[in-house]
């Protein structure tokens, strides 16, 4: 059962004005705990996300807007992507590892230690062309026993790193974060944005890549005025949407906030779907909502 809920884009800035869509919000499914990691599937026209606390991950429909549930119980999943075989890629807190689901359902470990220590609890993961995956380690699934199991850290830093899935070969690629979170690249992969959570205020930094997947600068690109930034997630003209307190802030490439789509829940995080990737699919608190907007998500590199 949906319901829908006016779509309120404010505009903090010009720039922003030709963002737009439909004028309803379509909520897909309530009644969660804390919806995270949507993770949209092309193929099967159907959308994946993390219902943490409950320790379920759910599934939408596009063909017939039925939700059930895809895996339970589900590791404590958090952050989900695609890869480019089409195949899920998962942050598991509980057994604080990054797995990559196959197509014929089986489970791969790809990675759930550095240098022989156990992760803190995998949050947030994306795919470079490369193959490589790159994930955020903060602490949040070992803190309480509410979306993981409390436990001591053993690596004792909430860092961000960078797996090799076929050596299995782990590497730190930025050590001075306080509480990584969502991370996106931008379309041509010469930068890298990363939130820090729990810094004040909450902020997004930017990074340039080089050779081997090296990362420079990390300079603040966008601060947040309400709430903390959470997941990200880029569009096609290069700009930074974040997951925020109030709802979805846009952030033009030169890091000015310039407007802002409005919610009635607290937003995790956000991801593009549909035929033409401009189907935005949103996961907010309890909630799972979709908007057809004008503009498209930033197609990865081949």
């Amino acid at each position: 059962m949906t319901d829908t809920i006016k779509a309120e884009f404010e505009v903090l800035d010009e720039r922003f004005r030709s963002c737009g869509g439909d004028q309803w919000l379509v909520r897909l499914h309530t009644g969660d705990r804390w919806t995270e990691g949507p993770a949209y599937f092309p193929a099967g026209r159907y959308l994946v996300w993390s219902d943490i606390p409950n320790d379920r991950m759910l599934r939408w429909d596009e063909t017939t807007g039925a939700v059930g549930v895809f895996r339970s119980p589900a590791s404590y999943t958090n952050g989900n992507t695609v890869d480019r075989l089409g195949r899920l890629v998962s942050c598991e807190q509980g057994p604080r590892r990054i797995t990559r689901t196959e197509h014929d359902g089986s489970v791969t470990v790809i990675a759930d230690r550095y240098d022989g220590k156990r992760f803190n609890s995998p949050n947030d993961v994306v795919e470079r062309s490369d193959g490589s995956i790159w994930f955020t380690d903060p602490s949040y699934g070992i803190d309480s026993d509410y979306e993981g199991h409390w436990a001591e850290s053993e690596i004792g830093a909430c860092h961000v790193y960078r797996a090799d899935p076929v050596t299995g070969r782990v590497e730190i690629v930025a050590d001075d974060f306080v509480r990584p979170n969502g991370l996106a690249f931008s379309a041509d992969e010469r930068l890298l944005y990363i939130v820090d959570t729990r810094q004040s205020p909450s902020h997004i930094r930017v990074f340039g890549t080089g050779e081997g997947g090296s990362l420079t600068g990390g300079e603040i690109f966008g601060t947040c005025d309400q709430g903390v930034f959470d997941g990200i997630r880029l569009d096609d003209a290069g700009r930074v949407w974040a997951a925020a307190g109030d709802g979805l802030h846009c952030f033009a490439p030169d890091g000015t906030l310039i407007g802002k789509l409005r919610l009635p829940e607290v937003v995790s995080n956000l991801t593009f779907g549909g035929p033409k990737r401009n189907d935005l699919f949103i996961t907010a608190s309890t909630s799972v909502y979709a908007l057809r907007v004008n503009f498209n998500g930033a197609r990865p590199r081949p």
